[in-house]
């Protein structure tokens, strides 16, 4: 082996350019294999600037096809190529305008310089570095060992093969010197570049690569035909819905002077909390899976599918805040807040909420919940004051609707209530007579038949009953009872008992599918009696 610096210098371009090779010919392959792979959710889901031209290619099934086609068979190519070493600046080329459609189809548009989390980027994420490094390969002068080394060298041995071969003894003396004088022959002599007269053995040492890609492609062969499917992120599909093929638009309703989406985000799994019973595992999993781009990701997909309102916990306002600057997002934000009773401290949260831009301010269910049944519902009307004194619609929101109704009969009526809405009939939750008013505070108890986070609206007759005498909006939450109920049967029974809005957690893959079974239900909604507000 070459221990040179040259010879060192070559290995380490070599084992770049191999890598990058290998990563693209095995995304090809993993393609090609999947079973009715497709780029259309790829392409109908993008964000950014050119969004439009990726939308378009997603529109028709024939374009669909050619990208997929050339998606497919473009990075085996350039794989080959690249791996094996030969036609390297054609590749390159080639994988730069690959790697430049998959960065342009999700630009890396995080707003934090320091303290990203892992898939956060700034500007660079590995499209930006493979494309650079490809860049690299094909302006420079050297790209390794490879099968273009191996063609060079064929092609100088043949030149030298051609020179004529002198008749002339060969002697110690050289037959020129610097007497003779040039004639026109010696000067029509080809002349060959000593340093590209490579040894046979250095050319063929350009083919170690080979193996090693018979190697890995035998080992991902293998690999393939386990039960478990695993791929990389770039490869991965999930099967959710795309813009293109939502039903309509998303009805609209009027909070204040705000126009808000019949179906508002819910801010739980974007901050990572979980109802989610015993499975402690949950709140874990929602945060490593909706990382900051994930979230911007998840909210953009969520204003191009209609929805222009997110209901979020008072710590999501930076994170939201930030989005909404980064790409000039029209959101409306619901911001929760609530007081800070050790320091006797009603107005912070609300201050603060509206310093970071919040459109409406709305005092936190558990909030109301604890303050009412600590007797401190004069907190509860001071905090709807300031709120309205500041010119902001003041909401209230309760998950035990005891609370509300005492609210009403102290006279405090806000712009618009929030409430826990959803019917008991699924197995987790616990019987309606072992149910406590004010129960629903988040803690665990011992007793299988008390409250284990499966149950927020503890008893629906009576939120019903609440709610269509209200004379301002209701946005009904947890109408899913986090995760126990369909949404079609969710939706419908939240709408049909009275709620003018309702407030649904999502995960990206989500957003379509529940916008297209609001614009359903709404169009075929029977058995409401209370008229819509706003």
């Amino acid at each position: 082996m070459d221990l040179s610096k040259n010879g060192i210098k070559k290995l380490t371009i070599t084992i770049i350019r191999v890598a990058i090779g290998w990563h693209f010919l095995y995304e090809g392959i993993s393609k090609l294999f999947i079973e009715n792979w497709s780029s259309q959710s790829y392409l109908a889901n993008t964000s950014g600037f050119l969004s439009g031209f990726y939308h378009w290619l997603a529109g028709g099934e024939t374009l669909v096809q050619v990208v997929d086609f050339m998606n497919v068979y473009g990075l085996i190519l350039i794989g080959l190529a690249l791996f094996t070493g030969i036609f390297i600046r054609i590749a390159s080329v080639g994988g730069i305008l690959l790697l430049a459609l998959y960065y342009f189809a999700y630009p890396p548009y995080g707003t934090s310089l320091f303290g990203g989390s892992e898939g956060h980027f700034y500007i660079v994420d590995r499209n930006f570095l493979e494309a650079f490094l490809l860049l690299w390969f094909m302006i420079g002068k050297q790209a390794g060992f490879g099968l273009d080394e191996l063609l060079h060298f064929r092609s100088s041995r043949k030149k030298l093969d051609e020179i004529p071969v002198s008749e002339t003894p060969v002697t110690s003396e050289p037959s020129v010197t610097s007497e003779t004088p040039v004639t026109s022959e010696t000067s029509e002599t080809p002349e060959v570049d000593p340093s590209q007269l490579n040894s046979r053995r250095e050319a063929l040492r350009n083919l170690a690569t080979l193996p090693f890609l018979g190697a890995m492609g035998w080992g991902a062969f293998r690999h393939s035909k386990k039960d478990v499917d695993v791929m990389t992120g770039a490869t991965i599909q999930l099967n959710f819905s795309s813009l293109s093929e939502l039903k309509g638009e998303l009805p609209m309703g009027k909070i204040g002077d705000h126009e808000i989406s019949r179906l508002v985000a819910g801010g739980n799994l974007v901050g990572g909390w979980a109802h989610a019973r015993d499975l402690r595992y949950a709140s874990s999993l929602f945060k490593a899976y909706n990382t900051e781009k994930k979230v911007y990701e998840t909210l953009m997909l969520a204003e191009k599918a209609g929805i222009n309102a997110i209901n979020i916990g008072f710590p999501t306002n930076p994170l939201i805040a930030k989005y909404k600057k980064a790409i000039g997002s029209k959101i409306k934000v619901i911001s929760q807040v609530a007081p800070d009773m050790k320091k006797e401290d009603y107005f912070d949260t609300i201050n603060k909420a509206i310093d970071y831009g919040v459109d409406i301010v709305q005092i936190q269910g558990n909030q109301v919940d604890w303050l009412v049944r600590d007797n401190r519902i004069d907190v509860v009307e001071k905090m709807l004051d300031h709120i309205r004194k500041q010119g902001y619609v003041a909401g209230l929101a309760s998950h035990t609707v005891d609370a509300l109704i005492a609210c009403e009969e102290h006279g405090i009526i806000p712009d618009y209530y929030m409430k826990t809405m959803h019917h008991d009939n699924y197995w987790s939750a616990h019987p309606i007579e072992k149910r406590v008013p004010f129960e629903v505070d988040g803690k665990k108890y011992l007793d299988h038949d008390r409250f284990h986070d499966n149950c927020f609206c503890l008893f629906p007759d009576k939120t019903v009953e609440f709610v269509n005498r209200a004379t301002v909006p209701v946005m009904g939450f947890k109408i899913l009872a986090a995760g126990a109920i369909e949404p079609a049967d969710g939706f419908n029974w939240a709408f049909q008992n009275g709620a003018d809005f309702i407030c649904v957690g999502m995960f990206d893959f989500q957003i379509v599918d529940d916008v297209n079974i609001t614009i359903d239900v709404l169009n075929k909604l029977k058995g409401r009696q209370r008229e819509w507000y706003g």
